[in-house]
């Protein structure tokens, strides 16, 4: 993994920082193939509870999340429909590590955050966002179209019309519009950003860890139309069975807070 995807681990909070400031964090091919590499060794640490996503950002500025995929070197990776192909295998490997984290994602959304880049917040379960940043799939400037795998996402945030709107129209909103539309979670002044998504971080880490990653499953389960089988109804009753359910009750009654360790 190369130093333009950083993981790095602050207790059972782990880091992952996109850092190619000086091209507002845009990516190349091999850092989708970093990024996968990261996710797929945060889903393996069991000590994790809860991801923060965020674009490292430039001196004295207020940074980028992600301006998208760069789009210099499309001639060479994405010249035609082949090389496209295999280009978004890649970039999917690491959207599904993303998506299936086990454990809680924030994504900390400063500045631009176009295209690939909407498409991993889109993927995230909390989109904490600064005022000044804008996002937006603005790809119908350059003739392409927005994969299923992102597509899904969007959709499923914003809602059919608000989705056409940005891919249609390639708009990019404002943080309180996209606020309005479903796509981020809250919006905070840019300079509270950081210690926002900190305190949001830590109020998820000092929880049940089994509870979020149930939480987690159990939201995604929603929205499959298939309906539930007796033995998914009876599963959220599985949490009672842990030590963590024990000691939050024991803590509560006790008016004391609750050490959970995972068990």
């Amino acid at each position: 993994m190369s130093d333009l995807i950083l993981l790095e681990r602050d207790g059972a909070i782990a880091r992952v920082t996109i850092n190619r400031p000086e091209r507002l964090n845009a990516f190349t091919l091999a850092m989708w193939e970093d990024l996968g590499a990261a996710m797929a060794e945060v889903n393996r640490d069991d000590k994790v509870r809860c991801v923060l996503l965020s674009g490292a950002g430039g001196p004295g500025e207020i940074g980028a999340f992600c301006a998208g995929a760069d789009i210099a070197e499309f001639q060479q990776v994405r010249h035609d429909a082949e090389q496209a192909r295999n280009y978004a295998r890649i970039v999917d490997a690491a959207l599904e590590g993303l998506e299936h984290c086990p454990y809680p994602v924030i994504a900390a959304i400063a500045g631009p955050c176009m295209g690939g880049g909407l498409e991993l917040a889109l993927l995230c379960d909390l989109r904490i966002c600064g005022a000044g940043a804008k996002l937006g799939i603005p790809i119908k400037r350059i003739g392409h179209c927005l994969p299923f795998s992102g597509l899904q996402a969007l959709v499923e945030l914003a809602g059919r019309a608000t989705a056409l709107e940005i891919l249609l129209e390639g708009r990019v909103l404002g943080a309180e519009e996209a606020m309005t539309k479903g796509l981020v979670t809250r919006v905070v002044p840019d300079e509270d950003l950081e210690s926002e998504v900190e305190a949001t971080a830590g109020r998820i880490a000092s929880g049940a860890p089994l509870a979020a990653r149930w939480h987690k499953r159990f939201v995604r389960r929603t929205l499959d139309p298939t309906p539930l089988t007796e033995a998914e109804r009876r599963e959220p009753f599985e949490s009672c069975d842990t030590a963590d359910y024990r000691e939050g009750i024991r803590a509560f009654l006790a008016k004391e807070t609750p050490v959970f360790e995972g068990k």
